[in-house]
């Protein structure tokens, strides 16, 4: 457990004994930054975890082009900007997942279409024998007329009629306003 914090120590220590001209080296910079950065992020973020990634994502991105950011007006605010950059990225990312973990999601329970089918079925039991029967064939056996009725011994004419009766029936029984 000692062993990180001497490393730092000395890595403190290293970046001290620089003169105050000389260019400042990217360990001094991170020294010197990240506990401004890794504050800000803690409060952005209000997780620890999540603010130690990004300050080290964007101490990366620094660092990557640190003879750049070395010779700019202000570094930090080149690493604050980074930072702030890498959180709103985690972050849309993140609702882009979530919208889409939603959208996955059942929208109905089970409970619901238990409920529907009950209606329904207490709907078809309400109607008169015949028209349950030229419905049944018709719309969810998917017999044309014609076949219904060599199959219910009307004419297709009279099956068509009663199927259109008890949609209609069924309709108004549900509560569907097609």
């Amino acid at each position: 457990m000692d062993e990180p914090v001497r490393v730092l120590r000395s890595v403190e220590a290293e970046a001290s004994i620089q003169p105050a001209d000389d260019a400042l080296s990217f360990e001094a910079f991170v020294i010197e930054q990240h506990p401004r950065l890794y504050g800000a992020l803690c409060v952005m973020t209000h997780d620890r975890y999540e603010a130690e990634e990004i300050a080290q994502e964007a101490f990366v991105r620094a660092f990557e082009k640190w003879d750049r950011v070395r010779q700019a007006d202000d570094p930090a605010a080149y690493l604050f900007t980074t930072a702030m950059n890498v959180y709103r990225k985690r972050y849309r990312r993140a609702a882009l997942a979530l919208r889409r973990a939603v959208a996955l999601a059942p929208r109905d329970d089970g409970f619901a279409a238990i409920e529907d089918r009950e209606v329904v079925l207490q709907a078809l039991a309400a109607l008169p024998a015949d028209q349950r029967a030229a419905f049944i064939v018709t719309a969810l056996f998917g017999y044309p007329s014609e076949d219904a009725a060599r199959i219910l011994g009307a004419r297709a004419s009279t099956v068509r009629t009663r199927a259109t009766r008890a949609r209609a029936a069924l309709r108004e029984a549900i509560g569907e306003d097609r």
